[in-house]
């Protein structure tokens, strides 16, 4: 297991064009929205602060990639804003590896960590494995009943588990793809096979675009090596591409341009800061204030003020954005209501 030295938020944010751009939908930037919920949080954790009482956040971050490092920081910077030096965080990267996943989470459950941060499904899955007391808050995860395999899940997990979802409505970016191409007959939908969250995506995409006549087909690759070849055959073979919030794309999304945009197959994403690296339009969340968010809800249970067993999980609003790079590259007229994606 390596530890990877903290990236700022500023140099993730512009390698994913996600800067200022990365606004919390509601009209609130992440600067803002930080600004304007530090208070209250401060105002909460002011006695444990004042008592001195000192906190040890362990964090375990799938991959390192621009989307899940601005949840990291905005995770850390919402507990800084309410517990300043009295909070230590043990940050670890598991380098897309689930094994790697299981063996952090084990060791912060060993050195008795205050609560545990799950950034990415696999880490979440790996957190569930490794402890039923410790509190565990997900944070870029798609959809906990399917993450934790809960087939009665509604809206809360319960036990030690909480969190936030990076979920844009996924029947919204079916529209959106129909918006952008309405002439297109076939859509490939490209996912790592690895990932259950993707797997949840591709399947109500699919079900969504066929209801509306568009032929949708499912291209799983295992894992980055065969990322190439898989989506190789989607471009021949598709219209338009889809790719849902893929931790091992996103970690790769050179590979998915380098063969997509030289085609002419516009490719939708699930996420900015895939759109940024290969994809033409996207619903888009700040992965920033998704982070921050969490944080808020870790000062709240450390506080003591909030129950995690009780805490549904939160979600947020999304954006319309596109890459005009690459949308001028293929000579696509953009929709009116789609906002640049800076960068």
């Amino acid at each position: 297991m390596r530890k990877i030295t903290r990236r700022s938020f500023l140099a993730a944010a512009a390698a994913c064009g996600a800067a200022a751009a990365l606004t919390a939908c509601g009209g609130s930037s992440a600067s803002s929205a930080a600004a304007s919920s530090a208070a209250p949080a401060s105002s909460a954790a002011a006695s444990a602060a004042a008592d001195g009482q000192k906190f040890t956040i362990g964090i375990c971050q799938l991959v390192q990639h621009a989307a899940l490092d601005a949840a990291t920081q905005g995770f850390e910077d919402a507990l800084t804003a309410s517990f300043g030096e009295n909070v230590t965080f043990d940050f670890q990267n598991a380098q897309g590896d689930s094994a790697t996943c299981a063996t952090i989470t084990n060791g912060f459950v060993s050195s008795g960590v205050d609560l545990i941060m799950a950034n990415a499904t696999p880490a979440l899955q790996a957190a569930q494995s490794a402890t039923n007391s410790i509190p565990v808050l997900g944070t870029s995860v798609t959809e906990y009943g399917v993450a934790l395999g809960l087939t009665d899940f509604d809206g809360t997990v319960g036990g030690n588990i909480s969190g936030t979802s990076d979920l844009a409505p996924l029947d919204q970016q079916a529209e959106m793809i129909v918006e952008w191409m309405p002439e297109a007959k076939k859509v490939g939908l490209l996912y790592c096979s690895a990932e259950a969250n993707s797997q949840y995506q591709v399947d109500e995409v699919q079900k969504y675009l066929e209801e509306k006549g568009v032929t949708a087909t499912q291209y799983a690759f295992s894992d980055s090596n065969d990322l190439s070849s898989v989506c190789q055959k989607a471009a021949d073979e598709n219209d338009a591409l889809y790719v849902p919030t893929d931790n091992t794309v996103a970690a790769n999304t050179g590979i998915v341009d380098g063969i997509c945009r030289p085609a002419k197959k516009p490719v939708f994403a699930g996420e900015e800061g895939i759109c940024a690296g290969c994809g033409v339009a996207t619903l888009s969340i700040s992965y920033y204030d998704l982070g921050y968010t969490t944080g808020e809800m870790a000062v709240k249970i450390l506080n003591g003020e909030a129950d995690i067993s009780t805490m549904p999980i939160e979600y947020t609003d999304v954006t319309k954005k596109y890459n005009k790079t690459i949308c001028d590259d293929l000579g696509l007229t953009v929709p009116d209501g789609y906002e640049e994606i800076e960068g």
